[in-house]
């Protein structure tokens, strides 16, 4: 066992990490600042309002992207920003969420969860499912549409995306028109030495892979739960009448053959809308390359066009 298997010495590992993402967050200008993702996509205004949903775990911040102001009663997509489940990247996505609101009509409700080492697993599953759940239900008072909901995220946001379509489906509900799960972690079973990517360094580097799993689920025996690797041999339900699933993976990615697997599981049982690959690009391509994140978006924004025009 390496030393950033041992959950003290990754919990230190993510904390060195965690304010050394706060300290670039607050630059004035420059990759990994708030001002930077401001900046991005500057044809898509940011119309925002800040919103607090009590929790079990703990009440948790969002910020809700408004679509058009002609827009009524627009469907709602939850959003889970990614960080290895360890860092609070949520205005890393702010482009992201800028574009969706714009380009699909809906309103996007971006969830500031917790996160580990301070909240392990199975904290910030059932804090995202809790929030859905508050999205749906107080949808009315809220000016949005409740019934057409929709959940997503990238990277680790995209596997509490899949955890919090996989509560929904076991509890019986709240009904999620669509999953959107972007280069997600779905396999932390299989140790991150033992990934291959298609490149010989990519962004993720199984070192840190291995920082954020055990940070997350500091019990190895615990990572086998379907909340946490539902795209591993052990987990073998039937997923039959989970909500429907894009997903999206890349090429160079370390965790692309985890995506792939979900995806064929998910087809197996008539619940894949569609699995596109990025090509030519690495895991977090999006938050670098404008060229192919406004691909990929509108890719998402078309599907979450299609849940919109459904319902209407």
């Amino acid at each position: 066992m390496s030393l950033l298997a041992r959950p003290s010495i990754a919990a230190l590992g993510a904390k060195t990490l965690q304010r050394l993402t706060l300290l670039a967050s607050r630059r004035p200008s420059g990759p990994g600042s708030d001002a930077a993702s401001h900046a991005r996509f500057p044809e898509y205004p940011r119309r925002v309002r800040e919103l607090t949903v009590p929790t079990s775990v703990a009440p948790a911040r969002a910020t809700v992207y408004l679509p058009a102001a002609e827009v009524t009663a627009p469907p709602v997509h939850v959003n889970f920003h990614g960080g290895g489940y360890v860092m609070s990247l949520t205005e890393l996505d702010d482009p992201l969420c800028r574009f969706l609101a714009a380009e699909a009509g809906v309103a996007v409700v971006n969830v500031d969860y917790v996160v580990a080492p301070q909240h392990p697993f199975p904290a910030p599953p059932r804090q995202a499912y809790e929030v859905v759940r508050w999205v749906a239900e107080h949808a009315a008072e809220q000016g949005w549409d409740g019934s057409r909901l929709t959940v997503g995220g990238q990277s680790a946001g995209g596997g509490l995306a899949a955890a919090v379509a996989r509560q929904a489906w076991e509890e019986g509900g709240p009904s999620i028109a669509l999953q959107v799960l972007h280069y997600p972690p779905l396999d932390l079973v299989t140790s991150a030495a033992d990934k291959r990517a298609a490149i010989a360094k990519p962004m993720l580097r199984p070192w840190m892979a291995e920082v954020f799993d055990t940070a997350y689920v500091p019990d190895p025996k615990r990572r086998a739960d379907p909340l946490v690797s539902p795209a591993h041999p052990s987990d073998t339900a039937d997923l039959t009448g989970i909500a429907p699933a894009v997903v999206i993976t890349a090429e160079y990615d370390l965790l692309r053959a985890e995506g792939e697997r979900y995806a064929s599981r998910l087809e197996a049982v008539g619940a894949l809308v569609e699995h596109h690959e990025v090509g030519g690009v690495d895991h977090g391509y999006d938050g670098k390359d404008d060229v192919k994140a406004r691909e990929v978006y509108a890719l998402v924004a078309h599907h979450l066009r299609a849940v919109r025009e459904k319902g209407a």
